[in-house]
């Protein structure tokens, strides 16, 4: 069977939280609920460094503007790991290219994490806090299932994820307004900032 739904899958998944992917994968793997898993994800030096990395970000993703800061970082990051995994995944296999596996895990992993960074500059243009918190418990409630799903019945979760790729990047075409919002105001704090500070007098 082609490994090309879970390389799907997990590439959407690894967009939104890229430890997580690997976590729970990780996990799968190590406990033999599936064959799929490739060894290197099941080492537990990258175990433990995903579970560390994981409930850093579970944190800093439920913090108004952190959570953006924390999304910028990553836009590297969470592309490269849907990459390396879906490479992985595909090694394992043998039934897809590495290189072709590792593209559609990367672009995959790139756009779903495109929606994620700006439906949170759209929430962060809300006065209040908690709003962040449920679109974050959300988003790991939802990768968590998603993978699950994916370990099982690879070709219904990758449906599932499609579904929910489609349906960011329409909500992200309605938030552009929110999202113009959220930019505006963060220049506004950093002049703000820059008038606040004092300025130096030069010795005459």
């Amino acid at each position: 069977m082609s490994v090309l739904p879970l390389v799907f899958t997990s590439g959407w998944a690894s967009g939104i939280n890229a430890y997580a992917v690997i976590l729970l994968l990780g996990i799968f793997g190590a406990t033999g609920l599936s064959d799929e898993v490739p060894e290197a994800l099941q080492r537990p030096d990258v175990l433990i460094a995903a579970g560390v990395l994981f409930l850093i970000e579970a944190v800093a993703d439920k913090i108004p503007y952190v959570d953006t800061a924390w999304d910028s970082v990553h836009t590297v990051i969470r592309p490269v790991s849907g990459a390396v995994v879906a490479a992985l995944l595909a090694g394992q296999s043998g039934s897809v290219p590495e290189l072709a596996a590792g593209a559609v895990g990367g672009s995959t992993a790139l756009v779903s994490h495109l929606v994620k960074a700006g439906t949170r500059m759209a929430v962060n243009s809300s006065p209040e806090p908690f709003s962040n918190v449920i679109v974050s418990l959300a988003e790991d409630l939802g990768v968590a299932a998603i993978i699950t799903f994916a370990i099982f019945h690879p070709v219904a979760a990758a449906t599932v994820a499609g579904a929910l790729l489609l349906a960011g990047l329409f909500l992200l075409y309605f938030l552009v307004s929110r999202i113009r919002r959220f930019l505006r105001r963060r220049a506004e704090r950093r002049a703000e900032k820059r008038l606040a500070q004092p300025v130096t007098q030069r010795p005459g």
